[in-house]
């Protein structure tokens, strides 16, 4: 089956700029915790997903992370890749790299919190197989997320990514 891809065709995604992510569990399920009174709750799930989204900085040095927020079945973020601090002999990541490692340290972890901790287990993935990005374009447009992921916990009860939404 070929998939459609979402990647702007013939971009570079290890050029430097800032892109704004969004990675969503498998089938949406709520993973990470719940929204209540507009403030998203962390479980340990959501805590890791917030532990692993920090620990990229690490495995991918020249990387900067801005806002970001764990919501019950997906993740909003910023990544900034920068010219500076990028060794010569070592290829870019790309936002790609970044992204997949996310999903696979996640995942190694969390099967670690299925069979220690008794979170919830989950089908052959706990992530869809891919990922929504947007390449920021300038400073207003990332005004415009940094908005959108700071007040996304107070419109979960009717964010499409919701299993539970309200429609009106």
């Amino acid at each position: 089956m070929h998939r459609r891809s979402l990647r702007l065709k013939g971009y570079d995604y290890a050029q430097a700029g800032a892109y704004f992510v969004t990675v969503c569990t498998q089938n949406r399920r709520c993973l990470f915790g719940e929204v209540t009174d507009g403030a998203m709750r962390l479980n340990g799930a959501g805590e890791l997903a917030a532990t692993v989204w920090n620990s990229m900085v690490e495995r991918f040095p020249g990387i900067e992370l801005d806002m970001f927020v764990v919501m019950p079945n997906h993740v909003h973020g910023i990544i900034v890749l920068s010219d500076s601090d990028r060794a010569a002999t070592r290829a870019a990541p790309t936002v790609g790299d970044i992204v997949g490692a996310l999903k696979s340290l996640f995942t190694l972890r969390f099967v670690e919190g299925v069979k220690s901790k008794r979170w919830p287990a989950f089908d052959r993935r706990v992530w869809q197989r891919n990922y929504y990005e947007h390449v920021i374009r300038d400073e207003r447009d990332l005004a415009r997320v940094r908005h959108y992921i700071d007040e996304n916990p107070l419109r979960w009860e009717f964010d499409e990514e919701n299993p539970g939404r309200k429609t009106s």
